[in-house]
């Protein structure tokens, strides 16, 4: 999850930016040109970045017409470009803008503090609110559909891949058999009563990986990665440089294929000394960090929210820049 709340550049969209001491200490390095937030939210990072080098143009995308209200507001004083878009629309928004070559870029993907503390999104399991979830609330399809009108196997599916819930199957059938489930509580509910008693006293909120599920489901999060993060990457100058910050095993996961692959790595090159495979790509990227880094234990003890955020660098090769020798600091993770 993307922060926790706090005083905000736009106080309507309060968010608390996650690891952004690390993001500015490794984006800071990038050369002058345009930089693409990719998920500005509150525009927290951007803020931060732009304090550090504000001689960078910013161009800042998000799916949530309230995050770029609040990101308009609050960047208004640096001349920055905000547009309603997902991230994985990146390549026609800069097109649009007649911007070819990026000095670097910034993914934070998952859920925002705000979205969840305002129930009338549909977020929260712990407040009362309707089935909505959606980051864009012009789309159609929302978790009402989802949860009261997909099939059990496919609601069994998403329970597994995207909430990694063990209890899936007992979940999924729980839902279809209190079908119409009317409001977030409702289903909180009936996830938390599928669960046996035991388990609900570990983990933290026994509904936690079904709400996960169903808006990973409704904002069709990861398919989106995969492609933002190759458009983004071959948009980089030489010696730009990227962040991804993600918070859920599945957003870490491809993000982690798509920069060891861009990097020229494959399982067996963390065994040293083994020669490249000759059907891979040579690399195009050097990994900074080589592999995660975590939040500092002092940003978890000031926002618990922060504890499942996984930082991962990257820097365009082709230029001096990259050469850092900093890819052992992290280990391989």
């Amino acid at each position: 999850m993307r922060g926790g709340t706090t005083t905000a550049i736009d106080s309507r969209y309060a968010h608390r930016p996650v690891m952004v001491a690390e993001v500015v200490e490794h984006l800071s390095a990038v050369p002058s040109g345009v930089f693409l937030d990719a998920t500005i939210g509150g525009g927290g990072h951007a803020r931060a970045l732009l304090n550090a080098r504000p001689d960078l143009s910013l161009v800042g995308l998000d799916r949530d017409p309230s995050a770029v209200e609040a990101a308009s507001t609050g960047l208004a004083d640096r001349g920055t470009t905000i547009c309603q878009a997902c991230f994985s629309q990146l390549g026609e928004v800069l097109d649009g803008l007649g911007v070819s070559e990026l000095a670097g870029s910034l993914f934070d993907f998952g859920v925002s503090s705000p979205q969840i503390d305002q129930p009338q999104r549909g977020f929260s399991y712990r407040k009362d609110g309707p089935l909505d979830m959606r980051m864009d609330p012009s789309q159609q399809l929302s978790a009402d559909e989802v949860v009261n009108g997909w099939p059990e196997a496919e609601l069994l599916r998403i329970l597994r891949d995207y909430g990694d819930e063990r209890y899936a199957r007992r979940i999924a059938s729980a839902i279809v058999a209190a079908r119409p489930i009317a409001s977030t509580a409702a289903l909180a509910a009936v996830a938390r009563e599928a669960i046996p008693a035991p388990a609900r006293r570990r983990g933290g909120h026994p509904a936690k990986r079904a709400f996960q599920a169903v808006r990973i489901a409704v904002n069709d999060e990861l398919s989106q990665i995969e492609p933002a993060l190759e458009a983004a990457i071959d948009r980089t100058a030489p010696g730009g440089r990227g962040v991804v910050l993600s918070y859920h095993s599945g957003e870490d996961r491809i993000a982690k294929h798509v920069l060891r692959r861009r990097a020229g790595l494959n399982d067996e090159s963390r065994f040293r000394g083994l020669p490249r495979s000759p059907s891979q790509a040579p690399p195009v990227i050097e990994l900074v960090p080589r592999g995660s880094r975590r939040p500092s234990p002092a940003e978890l003890a000031d926002n618990p929210r922060a504890s499942s955020a996984r930082f991962r660098g990257f820097c365009k090769l082709g230029d001096d820049q990259c050469k850092l020798g900093d890819d052992q600091a992290e280990g391989a993770a």
